[in-house]
């Protein structure tokens, strides 16, 4: 019952006669925010936040996991989720649910001791709500930045057809297990897409190779030819040929080719294509 009364302590804060503190909220977080919001969005968020919560105290909820705080908690998802989009700072997206004490620091400078107790355990169900909100900002924001990773990676390794039935994966920068992986996936599925017989994994913008990468290239390479098809690997510089043979690394049976030109010499020699030289040009 004496939860029940300090709940409805907290609606009647937050129910001052004569004063739309909603507005006063709006104006404060506006303030904080600046232009990059726009007012009609954030009129929208806050005042159905506003309402929520007040809604929730009616109820008498005053823990942010209750299950009548609910809508609370799925329109602070939904504000962090846009913050988060928007490129703003976590500070800056807890603000929304923190300037909501300042608005009803003037309300108390008149007020009772019970309305003085009220504030202080509004504060607390704010607090509660602005971890929430933080917590949400920061699960949305590893999800961007993983998305953003994954986009990049399949960016960085793309497959080109280079001639019917020949296509390559010119790779440039650091490679690890990770992006080695998306490489023979990529690859493989190219090679059916495109019913290519001939592919080239083109390492010349590749810095260095460690044993695990050496290991998932031959493991490319296998998988392409169970599918019918032959690899070539065109461009290891002077420093990953050390590297290889210093590990021990078995490239025997791989043919390997110093450029990408070399390398779709051979690939159109193995297709049936002719290659005649122009003059003055070396075939």
């Amino acid at each position: 019952m004496a939860k029940r009364d300090n709940a409805a302590d907290l609606v009647g804060l937050l129910s001052v006669e004569g004063q739309d503190l909603a507005a006063a909220w709006v104006r404060e977080v506006s303030a904080s925010l600046g232009s990059r919001v726009g007012t009609a969005e954030l009129d929208r968020e806050l005042r159905e936040l506003y309402d929520a919560l007040v809604d929730a105290l009616q109820q008498g909820a005053t823990d942010v996991h209750a299950e009548q705080m609910s809508e609370v908690r799925a329109l602070l998802t939904e504000l962090s989720r846009n913050r988060a989009r928007q490129g703003f700072s976590p500070t800056e997206t807890a603000i929304s649910v923190f300037a909501l004490k300042r608005v009803l620091e003037p309300v108390l400078q008149e007020g009772s001791g019970d309305e003085t107790r009220a504030y202080l355990e509004l504060g607390r169900v704010l607090d509660g709500l602005g971890l929430f909100t933080i917590e949400s900002y920061s699960q949305t924001r590893d999800e961007i930045i993983t998305a953003q990773a994954e986009q990049l990676l399949e960016l960085s390794t793309p497959v080109v057809r280079l001639w019917d039935g020949v296509i390559a994966v010119p790779l440039v920068g650091t490679l690890d297990s990770a992006r080695t992986q998306v490489v023979m996936e990529k690859l493989l599925q190219a090679l059916v897409d495109t019913g290519s017989e001939q592919a080239i994994i083109d390492i010349t913008g590749v810095p260095a190779v460690d044993t695990q990468v050496a290991q998932h290239l031959l493991k490319t390479i296998v998988a392409a030819r169970l599918m019918g098809a032959e690899c070539t690997v065109s461009g290891i510089s002077p420093q990953i040929a050390q590297t290889i043979v210093a590990l021990g690394i078995e490239f025997d049976d791989i043919i390997t080719k110093a450029s990408l030109a070399d390398a779709l010499k051979l690939a159109l020699r193995r297709s049936g294509v002719d290659l005649v030289a122009h003059e003055g040009v070396q075939r």
